[in-house]
């Protein structure tokens, strides 16, 4: 983690309001099947094991507990510690997970540092404000997490609950796998062939970020560490989110998907818990 609370930002405007998951500018699609079923052969959600995974991750330790902590004032600490102290938990167990899924697969996951912050920040693709949203960027290999956009997605978008912002942390996360396997750059080249069709490889992309959320909430299931409910937060989040909820005027100007289709796929990787199922190259809007 990157703790940049509090440190004061560049004066830059403010930024262009970014729903959950901007890779890099609007990346997309292109046949993903061939490498999900090369690099992940078998279900990997652990199939009910007692714990997070302890893979040697390079995120600071922290304590087991479920997705639903952080946000409560029972520890003690202000709901911004929380809120910060549960992204840690999310990133790093969203992350042991891709580790020990690398691994299984015989490859090597370089873990993407993440950066939280309030008010303004520089990133490798330049500057991001709290208007900008939580996003990777593939340039420097970092997640960007806003914490104050966690309040908005209950307040403005309608999707309360920690599982809610868990799942946004873990898109995030996703598309730092994309990147991890090769996905990202072979898109970006695909969508410079086909311009015309930019659009719709965005949102192939970012489907196929909300499918591998669903996969990773899916071993939080077999761990036993979700309650009640969290699945329905994950699922609210993804609907609320979508662009035909924020106000896109035209499919065309799409860059995410259809609550419908977020949904749809946060269920696939939750359902399947395979990453292989996370075929999104057959989508259309």
């Amino acid at each position: 983690m990157e703790d940049r609370r509090g440190q004061s930002s560049s004066p830059f405007g403010g930024g262009l309001p970014i729903p959950m998951g901007k890779a890099g500018g609007g990346i997309g699609g292109l046949i993903l099947i061939v490498v999900l079923a090369l690099v992940f052969g078998g279900n990997i959600t652990g199939g009910g094991s007692s714990g997070p995974l302890d893979t040697g991750g390079v995120d600071d330790p922290v304590p087991q507990q479920s997705p639903d902590a952080g946000s409560s004032s029972s520890s003690g600490g202000s709901d911004a510690d929380n809120t910060f102290e549960f992204a840690k938990f999310v990133s790093q167990d969203t992350q042991d997970m891709w580790t020990q899924v690398f691994q299984d697969a015989g490859k090597t996951y370089t873990r993407a540092p993440v950066v939280t912050f309030t008010s303004g920040t520089m990133s490798g693709c330049g500057p991001a404000s709290a208007q900008t949203g939580p996003f990777y960027c593939p340039a420097d290999h970092k997640v960007y997490l806003d914490l104050s956009f966690f309040r908005e997605l209950s307040r403005r978008f309608g999707a309360p609950g920690d599982f809610a912002a868990a799942y946004v942390i873990a898109h995030e996360i996703g598309h730092h796998v994309q990147s991890e396997l090769g996905i990202e750059s072979a898109i970006r080249q695909k969508q410079q062939e086909d311009p015309g069709r930019a659009n719709v490889y965005s949102v192939q992309l970012e489907l196929q970020a909300d499918c591998f959320a669903g996969v990773w909430g899916k071993s939080t299931a077999n761990r036993g560490l979700l309650d009640p409910g969290d699945i329905d937060e994950g699922l609210k989040a993804a609907a609320a989110v979508g662009d035909d909820r924020l106000g896109a005027r035209s499919r065309e100007q799409w860059t995410h998907g259809s609550s419908e289709l977020r949904v749809q796929w946060f269920r696939t990787g939750y359902d399947a818990g395979n990453p292989s199922d996370c075929d999104t190259s057959n989508v259309e809007i």
